[in-house]
């Protein structure tokens, strides 16, 4: 049986976007293929671009150490952030535009200078920081029942579908992202708690390790960039009707709505 190309499996991805959930991709990338994945992403990538959709930014995923040992990796992974994917604070999500979606509160940055260096410090990702978020991602999969591996997640650009970003931003100076807490309601009821620290021991840390792996590959991060720095606690399932608030301790709130515009 012929193994599938990068370009195929690319396909199969976008496809699912309309059609539906595809199987796990072991016929053409072994769980663990960190090369393979990103070249299925970056694939995409450059298809969407040349649709027109915009980058701007991007998402750091598997920063929980237990979702990596679950996963079989010792590294996050990141996803590309396209500007049709932000739905405004407050707004509202249509159910029809996703397939198995969960939710996750965060921390975003917006950055106000370049990170061109490898070897990016968490100190010079705070010094670059023009202002600091509370955000919600909400993730979903174009493989059936989330059965994935690292290379399934990376490949589908870290299961990534739509983000919320609070409006009102704070400064770093005197934020503290260690020990904010997070406390994410839906429907009014608590669904997930968390705190800075679960995010690679500090989110910081998530957004230095993203800085530098794009620098390393040719794809700094800008002034202007938005990142997701990894969730800060357990991700729940959507459902249409959900009105999903997160609050950030010291950072502020965020909301959106799942239902029909």
């Amino acid at each position: 049986m012929t193994r599938p190309t990068h370009e195929q499996l690319a396909l199969r991805l976008r496809d699912a976007y309309a059609q539906g959930a595809v199987a796990p991709m072991r016929d053409g990338l072994d769980p663990v293929d960190v090369a393979g994945a990103y070249a299925v992403q970056a694939i995409n990538t450059r298809f969407w671009q040349a649709q027109g959709r915009r980058i701007v930014g991007r998402k750091a995923g598997l920063t929980a150490r237990a979702v990596q040992q679950q996963l079989g990796v010792d590294q996050p992974d990141f996803g590309v952030l396209f500007e049709d994917m932000q739905i405004a604070d407050g707004g509202t999500l249509d159910p029809a535009r996703s397939l198995q979606p969960k939710v996750e509160a965060e921390i975003a940055l917006v950055l106000g200078a370049d990170l061109p260096d490898a070897d990016t410090t968490p100190q010079a990702v705070a010094a670059a920081v023009r202002s600091v978020h509370a955000a919600i991602e909400i993730v979903d999969s174009r493989i059936a029942d989330w059965k994935i591996s690292f290379a399934d997640t990376v490949a589908d650009n870290g299961s990534s579908a739509f983000f919320v970003m609070a409006e009102e931003g704070r400064s770093m100076a005197g934020t503290d992202l260690y020990a904010a807490g997070m406390v994410m309601e839906i429907d009014g009821r608590i669904a997930s708690l968390g705190a800075g620290a679960a995010v690679l021991g500090h989110p910081l840390n998530a957004a230095a390790w993203l800085a530098s792996t794009l620098a390393a590959r040719g794809e700094p991060l800008k002034a202007g960039d938005i990142l997701l720095t990894g969730a800060l606690g357990p991700m729940v399932a959507l459902v249409p009707g959900n009105h999903v608030r997160a609050i950030v301790g010291g950072i502020g709130t965020v909301s959106f709505n799942f239902g029909k515009v």
